[in-house]
């Protein structure tokens, strides 16, 4: 039972491949930026992240949320009737 699981599973895949479908998985090399590394060498937009424009680790900003954090503070919010 399980090797025809595996079978068919087997000829899913070569269907998608030779469909040209198959994805492989790019692995980021490099630290989360706005460009980043990937397996190979090659350097890329990062979109699949938050920080596309590059900005959670510029220095204004940082200083920013510091200082933010000292005047407001930081506190888990929720609804009034939690």
């Amino acid at each position: 039972m399980i090797a025809e699981f595996e079978k068919q599973l087997s000829q899913t895949l070569e269907e998608i491949k030779s469909q040209g479908l198959f994805k492989t998985e790019r692995v980021i090399t490099s630290p989360q930026d706005a460009h980043i590394a990937i397996t190979g060498g090659k350097r890329v937009l990062n979109m699949c992240a938050n920080n596309y424009l590059g900005l959670a680790d510029h220095p204004s900003l940082i200083t920013a949320a510091k200082e933010a954090l000292e005047t407001h503070g930081f506190g888990m919010a929720s609804v009034r009737f939690i």
